[in-house]
């Protein structure tokens, strides 16, 4: 049955979920080519993509089986990634599995046009039959290959779609009346997007149970994760995905934040202008990853990519993924990333120049650089303790029915950019408060709001999916929590039938049941501050879009919330400012905001490498200039000086030995590329030998920091370095 109560079903998962001890990887990245030494980018473990590869190749396709060696043979732990949405399943489209045509299958639009991923690859209404496909002919011929970690992507459906024969006979099926269309009321809306929803949270409770129950007839212990655009992300795009709820299946063992420029540069308004905010949607779509699976204890990686799917320039990739990489950073409790998506991609596809140009060329060099020595640093990147800068507690509720009414609309109401959600976030953030996201679906599980001061919510663009959920905010209010509910409560979908309204329950608004449970009980609360217990709910009747379309608008919400936190909190004065900072063990972040408070630049200073200088220099002090961000190793924080080390590097170091006075390790990275290293070491080289050659300058050595920068040529073989002092 896909109908399960969420809320305990999570509640069961996050009890029993305990986090991986002993996993041996923290770096990985996805891949559909067989090893090659232009992409060997020496993360812990490489996704190996479809069985059949990705359908995107132009180029000969290899056997599965021998592209897992071919990474094998080169000390990879293998994985398998594809798509539950869409893939290389021709196969199964054209009857070749079953002897029947299943292109009557993909998702379909209002004007009865497929929807498609690319050439003969729909993506799919997840039927019974695909499902069984999907087992028998990839994930079991993965599991004979030894792979042991499977990674089931994007389980997205369109908002668009739901209107094909095998959409219609789902819906017989999981309503028990006939298919509605979806344009014709918000309801049906509702309704369709909530089928889409529970029927991709089917597919993979279906297809990683049976990756688990094969692998334990092969004596293996067979991990499986979703790799999933963020709540955000597919709500501004209008796609439906189970989001929060995958946290409910205890076939899931972790996800991937698939979160990277393409998402971020989404344009969301802000002081009524919208325009890209690559940073600081980054920033809120990591959030929100990480908020929905925390409480799970399961594993979580954070993509970035270097690029991105649209062709733009060079520069233009790298500004944003310096803004995409120092968000995902500014999350300590994470520390484990998926350092690149198709690595074939980024290192031999061809790319513009300069946006004025079409002259195409390959990975300059110096971005080459860059690159590895920010994904080399995630090799080494710790968890900390230490927090974001800036005044914490101010959390957003977020639920998944945020994708339910996005597309299409009704009764003329608009939601432009996902401007409800932005409205609640972007006035703090822009004035450098880390907001944090909490999930509807997770306030079942303890502690899920022990960090949230001041929670603001809106049923302006989402609907509670269950009534549990009301007391437990309810419950945290009499405790001392202070809520700030801000919404006008009359979009179109206050009235769809749901449980507030039906099954004895007579509620116009869900708002109306949850300030019940707070003592309010004459329909629809007027605004205003009341009491709860020992806690503060104030009714502000204003949809939060109003203070992110308009000019100079959120000052109402900015004096509440300050004013609210400032006396009821308990948690200090709430601080504006125009920057982030965070330390992560020897690594020093700073984002600098624009749109904020103030334009000043962020100085810094100290003994500093910049790790988004190809030439890692020495910085003493630097002004970071608003819409830029920084990534630093701090040299003062190193704890033994006297230890030699690679601080920083664009290879990934192998074989240290260090004995009396002298050093040595093996460099690896991709061919055609270019190392730079920062070598911190107790004295001055006497020599310096990189492949049998003395190659010491007295040029590269700095006396105060006593570091020493080495550049060569980079090598999958490895390039053997050896210093005397």
């Amino acid at each position: 049955m896909i109908k399960t109560n969420i809320l305990a079903l999570l509640l069961l998962a996050a009890l029993t979920a305990t986090a991986q001890k002993g996993d041996p990887v923290k770096t990985t990245f996805q891949s559909s080519r067989e090893w090659r030494p232009t992409i060997d980018n020496r993360a812990d473990a490489v996704m190996i993509y479809g069985t059949g590869g990705n359908p995107s190749d132009k180029s000969r396709k290899i056997p599965f089986e021998e592209r897992v060696k071919s990474w094998r043979d080169r000390g990879y732990i293998t994985h398998f990634m594809t798509g539950i949405a869409w893939g290389e399943y021709q196969d199964y489209f054209t009857g070749k599995w079953d002897g029947k045509m299943h292109l009557d299958e993909g998702q379909v639009d209002v004007k009865g046009d497929t929807i498609w991923h690319g050439h003969m690859v729909p993506y799919i209404v997840p039927t019974e039959n695909y499902l069984k496909y999907i087992k028998e002919m990839h994930v079991k011929r993965v599991i004979d290959a030894g792979i042991d970690a499977i990674f089931m992507e994007e389980p997205e459906f369109w908002a668009r779609a739901g209107y094909s024969e095998s959409f219609k006979k789902e819906w017989k099926k999981y309503y028990g009346f006939d298919w509605r269309p979806q344009h014709e009321s918000p309801e049906n809306t509702y309704l369709s997007n909530k089928l889409k929803y529970a029927l991709y949270l089917n597919a993979l409770n279906e297809v990683f149970t049976y990756a688990k129950s094969y692998g334990k007839t092969k004596g293996m212990d067979v991990k499986c994760y979703v790799p999933t655009h963020s709540l955000i992300n597919y709500s501004q795009w209008m796609i439906v995905s189970p989001e929060a709820s995958l946290a409910s299946l205890p076939c899931v063992d972790g996800y991937i934040a698939q979160v990277w420029t393409g998402t971020s540069r989404e344009p969301n308004y802000f002081n009524g202008v919208a325009k890209e905010r690559v940073f600081e949607t980054a920033f809120l779509e990591y959030g929100a990853m990480e908020s929905m699976t925390a409480p799970t204890g399961r594993k979580m990686f954070f993509l970035t990519d270097p690029i991105e799917d649209w062709p733009r320039d060079w520069a233009d990739y790298k500004k944003n993924y310096q803004a995409t990489f120092t968000a995902q950073l500014l999350y300590p409790n994470i520390a484990d990333y998926e350092v690149m998506p198709w690595p074939e991609r980024i290192y031999e596809g061809l790319y513009k120049t300069s946006a004025k140009s079409d002259q195409k060329e390959k990975i300059p060099r110096h971005y080459s650089t860059q690159m590895q020595v920010m994904i080399n640093s995630l090799n080494s990147m710790p968890k900390t303790t230490s927090k974001v800068s800036g005044s914490t507690g101010i959390s957003i509720l977020l639920a998944n029915s945020l994708m339910f009414q996005r597309f299409p609309t009704h009764a003329g109401y608009d939601d432009p950019q996902l401007a409800n959600f932005y409205g609640l976030a972007l006035p703090f953030l822009k004035r450098g408060v880390p907001v944090k996201t909490v999930h509807l679906e997770n306030l079942a599980v303890k502690n899920a709001l022990a960090e949230t001061k001041v929670l603001l919510m809106s049923y302006s663009n989402m609907k509670p999916l269950a009534p549990e959920a009301h007391q437990y905010l309810a419950d945290w209010v009499k405790n001392g929590g202070v809520l700030i509910y801000c919404a006008t409560d009359l979009d179109p979908f206050q009235s769809v039938q749901e449980w507030w309204n039906t099954n004895g329950n007579q509620y116009q608004r869900p708002s109306d049941h949850l300030f019940e449970k707070m003592g309010l009980r004459d329909g629809m609360a007027k605004e205003g501050q009341y009491s709860y217990g020992k806690g503060t709910f104030y009714v502000l009747r204003s949809d939060p879009k109003e203070f992110v379309v308009k000019p100079n608008n959120s000052q109402k919400l900015l004096d509440l919330t300050k004013s609210l936190y400032d006396v009821r909190s308990k948690s200090g004065k709430l601080q504006f400012k125009n920057y982030f900072t965070l330390t992560r063990g020897i690594y020093d972040l700073i984002a600098v905001l624009d749109e904020s408070v103030s334009n000043q630049p962020y100085q810094v200073k100290g003994n500093l490498i910049d790790l988004f200088d190809p030439t890692l220099p020495i910085v003493t002090s630097k002004n970071i200039q608003p819409n830029e961000q920084c990534l630093f190793v701090n040299i003062d924080h190193v704890v033994n000086k006297q230890k030699p080390q690679v601080l920083a590097s664009a290879s990934r170091i192998y074989d240290e030995k260090s004995t009396g006075h002298q050093y040595s390790f093996t460099a690896k990275s991709p061919i055609n590329t270019t190392n730079i290293s920062r070598i911190l070491l107790p004295g001055k080289p006497k020599s310096l030998v990189v492949d049998k050659k003395e190659v010491f300058a007295e040029a590269n050595w700095d006396t105060k920091t006593k570091t020493y920068l080495l550049e060569f040529e980079n090598s999958p073989e490895g390039v053997y370095v050896d210093i005397k002092w």
